[in-house]
């Protein structure tokens, strides 16, 4: 049986690389604020379409003007449109929370 170590992988998730806590908001912190904050959108936009990918799952498409096997297949194209629109537009909230627990593990918030 395999044993892994935890020198092999290259970031300890539980222990992440803070800031100093009185360091200014640099560059690079800067950068990294606005990329947590895309990450915490993306996320959201990806909950959102799940949820609506769900929703929509039983629906009922073989009306006279039904989509067929072509509304099936591009569903899940359409949901992914839906999520990040509603996510650009103010979201349900999940991108606000996500966002605050990853400035807090990063040390930045």
């Amino acid at each position: 049986m395999t044993t892994f170590s935890t020198s092999t992988f290259p970031l300890d998730l539980m222990r992440p690389a803070l800031a100093s806590p009185g360091a200014a908001a640099t560059g690079d912190t800067a950068a990294r604020v606005q990329a947590i904050g895309k990450t915490a959108k993306d996320f959201e936009a990806s909950f959102v379409s799940n949820m609506l990918g769900q929703m929509f799952e039983g629906l009922d498409t073989s009306g006279p003007f039904g989509g067929g096997q072509g509304e099936a297949m591009f569903r899940s194209v359409l949901m992914d449109a839906f999520g990040k629109q509603i996510s650009k537009s103010g979201g349900v909230g999940v991108a606000a929370a996500v966002q605050r627990e990853m400035l807090k593990m990063q040390g930045l918030g």
